[in-house]
C-alpha cells in the first residue's frame, strides 16, 4: 500500500454518526459515504431526517433513526437498528450536541445547563458504552471520534455550560483511548473552532446580544482571534475524520485535534 492510498478509508466501513441528518454530522455521513462506507445517522429532528431522505433517497447510502441521545431507551433503539441495518459497526463518530445556554453563572437556568451535559456528555458514554462491544468484534480494529471543540481546551466566558462537556469529552477520549488500546480501538476527540454555518450564526448572535454590541462587530471579535483570520469549514473537520479512520490513522489514538485555524481565544 502506498502512501497515498492510506489515505482513504478502506471501503465498507460501518459507521454510526451521532446527530448525523444535518450541520457537520451530515458532512461527516455523506464523507464516509463517498469513500464507500455504509452509514446510519440518529438525529433529534425529524424535519433533518426527511430532509434527508428527501435529499438521499437511496435509503442503502444513509439510514436513520429519530432519536433523543440522552434517552437511554432511544439509544438502545438507535443500535437495534444499527445491527438490522448494518450487521455490526467499526467507527462511532459521537458528534450530537447543543450550544448550550449563554449568560453569566449566576443567570444560568439549571434546567437548561442539565440538558447540556445530558446531550453533549451523558449521551457520548451511553453511545460509547453500547458501541465497544460492537467495535471489538471490527476487522482491523475500530474507532470511536468524539466531536468536543476548541471549547474544550479554552475559557469560554458565558458559555460555561459547553465548555465544560467539551472539556469533560477530552477526558473522556483520553482515558478510552488508554482503555480500549489493547483491544485495537483508537479513540480521539476532534476540536472544531468557528465552523461556517447556521449553528455559529445563532451563538454569535446570542453572544452579541449578551454583550449588547452588533453581530458584525461580534464576528470581527470572533475572527480576530483566529491565527488564519477565516472559519473553518465542515468539510475540514469530516475530512479530518475520515482520515483518522484511514490506514494512515492507525497509529493515532488519544488525541485531541484541533481543527480551527488556531482559535488563540474566547
Amino acid at each position: 500500500m502506498t502512501v497515498l492510498q492510506m489515505l482513504k478509508p478502506r471501503a465498507g466501513l460501518r459507521v454510526l454518526v451521532t446527530g448525523g441528518a444535518a450541520g457537520i454530522g451530515l458532512t461527516i455521513a455523506r464523507a464516509f459515504v463517498e469513500a464507500g462506507a455504509r452509514v446510519h445517522v440518529c438525529d433529534a429532528s425529524e424535519a433533518a431526517i426527511d430532509a434527508l431522505r428527501a435529499a438521499d433517497p437511496d435509503t442503502q447510502r444513509i439510514t436513520a433513526t429519530l432519536a433523543d441521545v440522552a434517552d437511554r431507551d432511544a439509544v438502545d433503539k438507535v443500535f437495534d437498528d444499527v445491527s438490522r441495518e448494518l450487521g455490526g459497526l467499526d467507527v462511532l463518530v459521537n458528534n450530537a450536541g447543543i450550544a448550550g445556554d449563554t449568560g453569566g453563572i449566576d443567570e444560568l437556568d439549571v434546567d437548561g445547563w442539565e440538558r447540556t451535559v445530558d446531550i453533549n456528555l451523558n449521551a457520548q458514554f451511553y453511545f460509547a458504552r453500547r458501541a465497544v462491544p460492537m467495535l471489538r468484534e471490527a476487522s482491523g480494529g475500530g474507532a470511536i471520534i468524539a466531536l468536543s471543540s476548541v471549547a474544550g481546551r479554552l475559557g469560554y466566558a458565558y458559555r460555561t455550560p459547553y465548555a465544560a462537556t467539551k472539556w469533560a469529552i477530552v477526558g473522556l477520549t483520553k482515558s478510552l483511548a488508554i482503555e480500549l488500546g489493547p483491544t485495537g480501538i483508537r479513540v480521539n476527540a476532534i476540536q472544531p473552532g468557528i465552523v461556517k454555518g447556521p449553528r455559529m450564526t445563532r451563538v454569535i448572535s446570542a453572544r452579541a446580544e449578551q454583550l449588547g454590541i452588533s453581530y458584525d462587530d461580534m464576528e470581527q471579535q470572533y475572527l480576530s482571534r483566529i491565527s488564519l483570520r477565516r472559519m473553518t469549514t465542515q468539510e475540514e473537520i469530516a475530512a479530518t475524520a475520515l482520515f483518522l479512520c484511514s490506514p494512515a490513522g492507525l497509529g493515532i489514538t488519544g488525541q485531541a485535534i484541533s481543527v480551527c485555524g488556531n482559535v488563540e481565544v474566547l
